[in-house]
């Protein structure tokens, strides 16, 4: 989960990527950068830390032109506070390139090892987006005549990449001398959109990971790029469009509605926030079954993205809603922080209880999802310091008993809370007294019901399920491998790799 953005403009655009930035800073935090075209050269600047904090006057002074990428960091793969893997990246054989990437490869290894071996090209970071750069570099260089590009290169190189490349990617990139590509895997797991604004001087263009950062600069949304399409603005603000993937099938990741989007995004022509209350809707048609709604004498969310499900859940059910956590703006999202104990630490930062609407009172907790367990432990724990009588606790989403592995920073089954754990004992490690899950065919549901045509998800971190059908549990344990620094998983591990196979051909 990283944020992108792409612009050709006819006045300069460092301060329309500056802003878009900001409005995508909830889909990451570690770093962020900048890069600008003026003819033929580049500008660029990057950096860790929040936007805010990454980029002063003279670091937008720097970055003059008229067409330019930008992008906010999420740590998907590699370390997470190296520096070496701000995006932008950057290569100049055999054309001048800058790449921002949303996503994560999933034949990374592969890949490098090719580079390495055939394409003579050598990467310098452990970032997937490193590789995939190289990877549209090294297919430009094959597919062109000479030293010179058209569309018909552009386009083919493109499909070569999907080709070769696994996993999920939406991606902006400026071509030196040329103009701006935008595409998206055959899948399209990752959101990307854009839109147009119109000016005397000419039509303008604006590539996001979310289309509030269309509305907030003042672009008429247009569509979604389309899985494994590509979309060419060339010096002439003409658009150039080609589909390049055979066969793409649109399953967008299911997670981006359930937490990672901002509730005014719409992705692929589905609101976030309606499809949220669709949520709220069917977690309390299921809660009903579980829990007296007698019981329950207030239903209170936890902040932010679980207010429209507990909006509706509330109504649904007839109990009155009320916030009870007020949360401090300028602590990070604990979800994208990396380590437990950070995670921990933060959540009694960001979060304070308002005592009255807990003391003697049967509370309703509900959140967009359990990932690992930490933050909800913590705020149980707030909820019955502060008075509460009874505490249960809904979750808008399934169990997350999977990795995660196009994007999202869930790798290790052990981190997961509900990785081998039934409900009743996922409750008493929260500390919960009831606890009710989403189905996950509500929660498709809750999205279909908007778009009937779109029936088709990743919903890999509930059942197992891969889209890209390249992910194996060797490839899992890999990862975990390079993740923990241990070389094998033990036998006392509560989740082995046979039972993972099982899970996995079933959910098959």
């Amino acid at each position: 989960m990283c944020g992108i953005l792409g612009v050709v403009a006819t006045t300069a655009v460092n301060q329309l990527l500056y802003d878009g930035l900001m409005v995508l800073q909830h889909r990451g935090q570690d770093a962020a950068g900048i890069a600008t075209a003026e003819g033929d050269a580049f500008h660029m600047h990057k950096g860790s830390g929040l936007v805010r904090d990454v980029f002063r006057t003279r670091n937008m002074r720097a970055l003059p032109g008229n067409m330019g990428i930008a992008h906010c960091r999420y740590p998907t793969a590699g370390s997470a506070f190296d520096a070496a893997l701000s995006q932008p990246f950057y290569v100049n054989s055999p054309f001048g390139i800058v790449l921002g990437h949303n996503g994560n490869l999933t034949n990374t290894d592969q890949l490098k090892e090719e580079m390495f071996r055939q394409d003579l090209r050598h990467i310098n970071t452990s970032s997937d987006s490193e590789v995939l750069l190289n990877a549209l570099a090294h297919e430009l260089q094959a597919t062109a005549q000479g030293c010179r590009l058209d569309l018909d290169t552009i386009f083919a190189a493109v499909a070569a990449v999907h080709r070769r490349c696994r996993g999920a990617y939406a991606v902006v990139a400026m071509i030196a001398g040329y103009g701006m590509l935008a595409f998206r895997d055959p899948f399209g797991i990752r959101p990307l959109i854009f839109g147009t604004n119109e000016t005397p001087e000419g039509t303008e263009y604006l590539f996001a990971s979310e289309s509030v950062a269309l509305d907030t600069l003042g672009f008429q949304v247009l569509r979604d790029v389309a899985p494994g399409e590509a979309i060419f603005i060339d010096l002439e603000h003409r658009m150039h469009q080609r589909q390049c993937a055979q066969d793409p099938v649109l399953s967008p990741c299911i997670f981006e509605f359930v937490y990672l989007a901002r509730p005014d995004s719409v992705i692929d022509g589905v609101s976030v926030y309606e499809a949220r209350l669709r949520m709220g809707e069917h977690l309390a048609d299921k809660l009903i079954k579980r829990i007296p709604v007698e019981q329950i004498d207030v239903v209170i969310p936890i902040p932010d993205s679980s207010r429209p499900s507990a909006m509706q859940l509330a109504q649904r059910i007839g109990v009155p809603y009320r916030e009870g956590f007020v949360k401090n703006r300028y602590i990070g999202r604990t979800f994208i922080m990396p380590g437990q104990a950070t995670r921990k630490r933060s959540v009694r930062q960001k979060l304070n209880t308002v005592a009255q609407e807990f003391k003697g009172k049967r509370v309703l907790l509900v959140d967009d999802s359990i990932v690992r367990g930490t933050t909800s432990r913590e705020i149980v724990e707030m909820a019955r310091a502060a008075g509460a009588l009874k505490v249960y606790f809904a979750s808008a989403s399934p169990p997350v008993r999977f990795p995660n592995v196009y994007g999202i920073d869930m790798p290790t089954r052990s981190e997961l809370i509900a990785t081998g754990r039934s409900g009743e004992e996922i409750a008493l490690e929260i500390g919960a007294d009831a606890l009710v899950y989403q189905d996950l065919d509500a929660l498709e549901a809750s999205i279909h019901e908007l778009r009937p045509m779109l029936c088709r998800f990743d919903t890999s971190c509930f059942d197992g399920t891969y889209v890209t059908g390249d992910v194996s549990p060797a490839y899992l344990d890999a990862v975990e491998r390079a993740r923990e620094g241990h070389h094998a998983l033990t036998k006392d591990d509560r989740w082995t790799s046979k039972q993972l196979q099982l899970n996995l051909m079933s959910a098959a």
